[in-house]
C-alpha cells in the first residue's frame, strides 16, 4: 500500500492539450466567484456550497489551441480522496482565503503541505497564495495585505490580493499563474492573427464568399502574435 502511495504521489499529471489549475480554499472565501468572474465575468451575491466543478477555456499554447481546466474545488473537508485526485491531476494550484477570516488563511496549511507531499519538487510548480475579498472595508480585515505576503514568502510561493466582487485583479491573477509556467509557454493572449483569419473563412462560407464590411471580429483580448497560451 505504502509503495503503492509512493508511486502516486511522486507522478507528474499525464501529458495532453489541458492545462489543468485547481483552486482550494475553505468555504465562503470567493472561490467559486473569482472562477466566474474570470471565466464569464459575473459576480453573484449569494454563497452556494460547491461540491466540485470544471470550467474550461480556449487557450493557444505556443501557437496551438488546447484548454485552460479550472478544477473549483469543495471548501469541506469531507471529501479527501477527491481532493488528492485533483493535486495529482493538477498543473498549478490557486490557494484562496478571505482577508476578513484569519482562520480561513490557516485552512489552507493542511492542503499545501499536501501539495508538496503529492508534487515533490513544488519549486516548478506554478503556486499562488490568495487574499480575496480586498474590497471590504479595513475594520473587516483579519489579514492585511503585508501578512499574507508574509504567509506566501514563507512557503516560497506567489501572492496577490483579488476582488471578485469588483473585478480586482482577477484576469491578472490567471495571467500571472500561467506566466510561472516553466516547462510551456503560457498566456491569456491568444494568436490573433491566425484568429482572425479562421474568423474570415468562417464568414466566407456563410456568406457563399462575401465578407460584410464589418466582417473582422478582433479577437478577444489584447495583444498581437505571441508564442504563448492564452485565453478566449
Amino acid at each position: 500500500m505504502t509503495e503503492q502511495k509512493n508511486q502516486v504521489t511522486r507522478a507528474a499529471p499525464e501529458q495532453s492539450n489541458d492545462y489543468r489549475v485547481v483552486v482550494f480554499g475553505a468555504g465562503g472565501v470567493g472561490k467559486s466567484s473569482l472562477v466566474l468572474r474570470f471565466i464569464k465575468g459575473t459576480f453573484r451575491e449569494s454563497y452556494i456550497p460547491t461540491i466540485e466543478d470544471t470550467y474550461r477555456q480556449v487557450i493557444s499554447c505556443n501557437k496551438n489551441i488546447c484548454t485552460l481546466q479550472i478544477t473549483d474545488t469543495t471548501g469541506s473537508h469531507q471529501f479527501p480522496a477527491m481532493q488528492r485526485l485533483s493535486i495529482s491531476k493538477g498543473h498549478a494550484f490557486i490557494l484562496v482565503y478571505s482577508v476578513c477570516s484569519k482562520q480561513s488563511l490557516e485552512e489552507l496549511r493542511p492542503i499545501w503541505a499536501l501539495i508538496k507531499e503529492l508534487k515533490g519538487d513544488v519549486n516548478s510548480i506554478p503556486v499562488m497564495l490568495v487574499g480575496n475579498k480586498c474590497d471590504e472595508s479595513t475594520e473587516l480585515r483579519e489579514v492585511s495585505q503585508i501578512e499574507g505576503q508574509a504567509q506566501a514568502t514563507t512557503w516560497s510561493i506567489s501572492f496577490m490580493e483579488t476582488s471578485a466582487k469588483t473585478n480586482h485583479n482577477v484576469t491578472e491573477l490567471f495571467q500571472e499563474l500561467l506566466n510561472m509556467e516553466k516547462t510551456r509557454t503560457v498566456s491569456l493572449q491568444l494568436d490573433t492573427k491566425k484568429q482572425k483569419k479562421q474568423k474570415k473563412e468562417k464568414k466566407c462560407k456563410e456568406t457563399n464568399g462575401a465578407i460584410p464590411e464589418n466582417g473582422e471580429a478582433g479577437a478577444s483580448g489584447a495583444g498581437g502574435v505571441k508564442e504563448k497560451c492564452g485565453v478566449m
